[in-house]
């Protein structure tokens, strides 16, 4: 079954519709086996501990942050944990159930945090499905303020300055007091009738706010006033019915330099001018996941977990592959020479930036793991969906042996 499916989210249609995508007539996609491979590069988690119960089979992009000198993870279930960046012990724990219990729909199913984390001016920023957004101290746990947004939280709030704001569900984009909590504005964008269940985080540069719109749009929406500067399409949807004319941005806009890049579901990627939208460059790819860069390099893991290089300073192809092809990938992340890509069986990928060939394996969690790899300095920091959460580093030493062997070889 392609994956899609199990992330639709629709609004106004039938459950007629919405059950196509459980028929049997529909034709499943053959899962890329995982074959031997001439490893150049040997990971290994140095670091592991559990948080809670994990997501499950759940939608979400819950994944680690690293700031303060301490790693901040949330798990579905409410709870908040932070640890020692070096020792890796436990410094504080905070459960939203207890605190929040007041505030519950149900005591069954619980806040189902969503959103995060993010850490900014000393606190840690989560939310959840039920829109209940919390800033916690980051130094004790403590909680600072909380908030109702419009709508399910489901991606990472977005620090600027003096505001953090999140894109929620329902289409509104939502600016709250850092200090207080206070909702400063909410800027409202058009759902279509059917949407791929999940929201882009924003980027912040030079005052305004880059975010994907579930139309297909990028907006720019000015931090002081929430009023949008521009708004360009990316994708304009065209076909006979509401699937083939999905177009959700559902990534973070990545900014680089004078220009930003983002791709669309069943769409494009697209470069355009930070100052105007105005498109540089448009090619036909179809991706609901972040974009990673390196030099000249655009990494791009398409809706079947296809990968790709592609020039960023004019859309053309440098290398692909489909080794790992419906393997339900993570967005790209970049470390050294590598990209590293996690899988729904719970392996850590490493591709070689320049071929496309992989050259490194390692398993962390047999759950799988479903969040793009956060890397920080020489390591790289995963949850996975049973709620383990993990370092992984390259063991240089043994790196540097098979250097050693292949140069002997030569010779």
């Amino acid at each position: 079954m392609k994956s899609w499916c199990k992330n639709l989210l629709a609004v106004g249609l039938s459950v007629a519709l919405m059950s196509a995508c459980s028929s049997s007539d529909v034709e499943e996609e053959p899962v890329s086996e995982l074959v031997d491979i001439q490893a150049t590069v040997f990971p290994e988690v140095t670091w592991d501990t559990s948080v809670g119960d994990g997501v499950g089979d759940y939608y979400s992009q819950l994944r680690p942050t690293v700031r303060y000198g301490k790693v901040f993870v949330a798990d579905r279930s409410g709870i908040v944990v932070a640890f020692d960046e070096t020792t890796g012990d436990e410094l504080w724990k905070q459960d939203f159930n207890d605190v929040f219990e007041e505030k519950l729909e149900t005591k069954t199913k619980g806040l189902r945090l969503a959103a995060g984390v993010t850490a900014a001016r000393n606190k840690v920023f989560v939310g959840g499905e039920t829109g209940l957004l919390v800033a916690l101290d980051e130094a004790t746990g403590d909680v600072v303020w909380s908030a109702q947004a419009n709508g399910e939280l489901l991606s990472a709030p977005t620090v600027a300055e003096d505001v953090v704001a999140v894109n929620t569900s329902k289409g509104a984009f939502e600016a709250f007091n850092i200090d207080n909590g206070k909702k400063l504005w909410t800027y409202e964008m058009q759902l279509p009738n059917l949407t791929l269940r999940g929201t882009g985080s924003a980027a912040y540069e030079a005052g305004g706010f880059f975010l994907g719109t579930a139309d297909g749009k990028v907006a720019v929406v000015v931090k002081s006033n929430g009023q949008a500067a521009w708004e360009q399409p990316v994708f304009s949807p065209t076909g006979a019915n509401e699937f083939t004319r999905m177009a959700d941005i559902d990534m973070t806009p990545l900014v680089l330099g004078e220009n930003l890049y983002v791709a669309s579901y069943n769409g494009n990627l697209v470069s355009m001018e930070l100052r105007s939208g105005r498109v540089v460059w448009s090619r036909k790819y179809s991706s609901f996941n972040d974009l990673a860069a390196a030099g000249i390099s655009l990494y791009l893991v398409d809706d079947h977990s296809r990968i790709y290089s592609v020039d960023r300073r004019n859309g053309l192809e440098l290398w692909s592959t489909s080794v790992l092809k419906n393997r339900e990938l993570t967005a790209p992340a970049v470390i050294d020479n590598y990209i590293v890509v996690g899988d729904f069986e719970g392996y850590l990928h490493f591709i070689d930036r320049n071929s496309g060939d992989i050259v490194g394996r390692v398993q962390v969690d047999s759950n799988g793991l479903y969040a793009q790899p956060l890397v920080v300095g020489d390591k790289i920091y995963v949850q996975g969906r049973s709620g383990k959460v993990a370092i992984v580093m390259l063991n240089k030493e043994e790196q540097i042996n098979v250097e050693e062997d292949t140069e002997t070889n030569a010779e």
